[in-house]
């Protein structure tokens, strides 16, 4: 299980370090990482994934091949 949420964390700073996603996307991602008491950085959080895996499901791919090797 500890390598897959390693793999995971490694492939969500791939996507989010990519040049074809957008900055405020970027941003949106960078504030649900915040400690932010309540749900608030969570709801963020997937709002980000869902417009990740909607859009950006070939940079997603990517990422998570790259994570694995």
């Amino acid at each position: 299980m500890s390598a897959f949420v390693k793999r995971t964390a490694r492939a969500v700073r791939i996507v989010v370090g990519h040049a074809g996603i957008p900055r405020p996307l970027r941003w949106l991602a960078g504030i649900g990482l915040l400690p932010i008491p309540g749900p608030f950085d969570e709801a963020v959080l997937l709002v980000v994934a869902l417009i990740l895996f909607v859009f950006y499901r070939r940079q997603l791919r990517q990422a998570w091949s790259e994570a694995g090797g």
